[in-house]
């Protein structure tokens, strides 16, 4: 088993890297929508500028990002689950099982159907077992407080006991290619092989989010 860790660190290194170049790409196109005469920093006030860069924003990168993410969650379909149960047997949440239930009970899907699947461990320390190198990893590389969860309907042979009633959440994972993925998981050569174009996407949406709002609070300043 490789450490996370160093992968979580090279993950990252990699990100910079790409986040970089579509920086200077996005910066490039945004100066090539520079109206004859304008001058300075975008945003600067000219409202037809602005409303260029955002056009190209909605209807070419986020289209883009659209058409490539769909391209990858396809491709997942090339991939199955091949009962490592990891995915059943550790699951990570930033919230408390009280805060879920709040969510819940407040009409959160999401935290409907986590709830109706897993159940908190007790300690951290029954969840090490599991996949102790992701636990270490969170441990040196998280801040903030993670809790984890497992699912009690998996039966002794790794299979789910309510397969046909699954909630959506189950169906979907992975849904994303950037989540933690041991190799035992049958979609593990999927997340190594479009992670690049993944970590692409995420930059750009990053960027465009933060050209965004710079222009909102360029008017509201």
């Amino acid at each position: 088993m490789n450490d996370l860790s160093e992968n979580l660190n090279s993950l990252k290194t990699k990100y910079r890297e790409i986040f970089k170049n579509s920086a200077e790409e996005i910066s490039k196109r945004i100066e090539e929508l520079r109206p004859a005469g304008v001058t300075g920093e975008f945003p600067c006030g000219n409202r037809d500028w602005d409303d260029a860069v955002l056009k190209m924003f909605d209807e070419e990168i986020s289209r883009d990002i659209y058409i490539k993410w769909q391209e990858i969650l396809a491709y997942r379909k090339m991939f199955s689950c091949n009962r490592c149960a990891t995915c059943c047997n550790l699951a990570c949440s930033e919230f408390s099982p009280e805060v879920l239930k709040k969510k819940a009970e407040n009409g959160d899907n999401f935290a409907t159907q986590f709830l109706s699947v897993f159940v908190p461990y007790e300690s951290k320390e029954e969840a090490r077992k599991i996949y102790p190198e992701y636990i270490k990893m969170l441990e040196d590389n998280k801040e903030d407080e993670v809790y984890f969860y497992h699912c009690p309907k998996l039966s002794d042979c790794k299979l789910c006991t309510d397969y046909e009633n699954r909630p959506q959440i189950c169906r979907d994972f992975p849904d994303n290619p950037l989540s933690i993925l041991p190799e035992s998981c049958g979609f593990y050569e999927w997340k190594k092989e479009v992670e690049p174009v993944a970590l692409l996407c995420h930059s750009m949406m990053e960027i465009i989010e933060f050209y965004k709002e710079k222009i909102c609070t360029f008017y509201q300043d």
